[in-house]
């Protein structure tokens, strides 16, 4: 798989996680995808943040969780952009919110936390020397990003006016977010993705596809809007029992979905995430994921 150095405006672009005790975080993560980990804060530095390489590759961040932050650890969705503070406007003319208003972290980048006008909180990426996830959508390495809403049609307005988003439909009852032009940039890339992706039955478009677009279930009251991450792993159920070896918890066990089978996982300090294989001959499963995914 060729690695990454750089992403479109509008494309998700890299995750971290904010952990009580990173150190620990650090533990579990290595032994379930095999990651390295280096410490990038300089010496004397109040906070921790560890980047997770495979095959010397940046796939993911595992860092403490800053000063009045959430409770609970939590996986963060960041997208790449050109400006950092006019998305950040762009967010505010969308009818969302800045938490967080833009700043430079060193000399990696310029970011801003934002939410959509349902609470779904992501970052926003503006990248200087830290290009992003350099390895995606092999074992141990993010696979997609995913919001999680009640309000699919107000989520369609927000990225739409934000990112130029797409929503697109893909059987199943599964819908996904789609940038145009996308395709254009991985096919130039990785020449022929596009015919991959048409010999293994993919709808027109998918080759643009950026993040899912995932409704929460009506069951699930409590559960509030969010990005969610699901990391590629070459066997869904061993992933499962690794986890739980750990002492992370398996939240929803190995199933069957269109295109996949996946299962939802706890940490040990409270992060949730997605791990999924990719399973082309499950492509016309009717979804089974619904009511299932959505606390993730």
């Amino acid at each position: 798989m060729l690695e990454r150095d750089g992403y479109p405006p509008g494309v998700p672009c890299w995750i971290d996680t904010g952990q009580p005790d990173p150190e620990a975080a650090v533990a579990f993560y290595s032994g379930l995808f095999g990651w390295d980990f280096e410490d990038m804060m300089p010496p004397g530095s109040p906070g921790r943040y560890f980047v997770a390489r495979l095959r010397g590759g940046d796939v993911a961040a595992v860092g403490s969780q800053p000063e009045g932050g959430p409770a609970m650890a939590a996986w963060n969705t960041y997208i790449w952009v050109d400006s950092a503070d006019e998305t950040a406007s762009k967010v505010l003319d969308a009818g969302g919110h800045v938490a967080t208003d833009p700043f430079d972290v060193l000399e990696a980048g310029r970011m801003a936390v934002v939410t959509d006008p349902a609470g779904a909180a992501f970052r926003v990426w503006e990248a200087k020397r830290h290009r992003g996830a350099r390895i995606v959508n092999e074992p141990g390495s993010l696979n997609f990003n995913g919001l999680n809403t009640r309000d699919a049609d107000g989520a369609k307005s927000f990225y739409g006016a934000v990112f130029g988003w797409q929503s697109l439909a893909t059987g199943g009852g599964v819908e996904m977010w789609r940038l145009p032009g996308y395709g254009d940039f991985l096919e130039q890339r990785d020449p022929g993705l596009r015919q991959r992706v048409a010999d293994s039955g993919g709808p027109e478009g998918f080759e643009d596809v950026v993040a899912t677009l995932n409704p929460i279930a009506d069951d699930q009251p409590d559960v509030p809007a969010h990005w969610s991450v699901t990391f590629a792993v070459d066997d869904a159920d061993a992933t499962a029992k690794r986890a739980a070896a750990l002492g992370g918890r398996v939240l929803v066990a190995p199933f069957d979905a269109p295109w996949v089978r996946m299962t939802v996982i706890t940490d040990p300090q409270g992060a949730t995430f997605i791990a999924s294989k990719f399973v082309p001959e499950n492509q016309d499963l009717a979804s089974q994921s619904d009511a299932r995914v959505g606390a993730a």
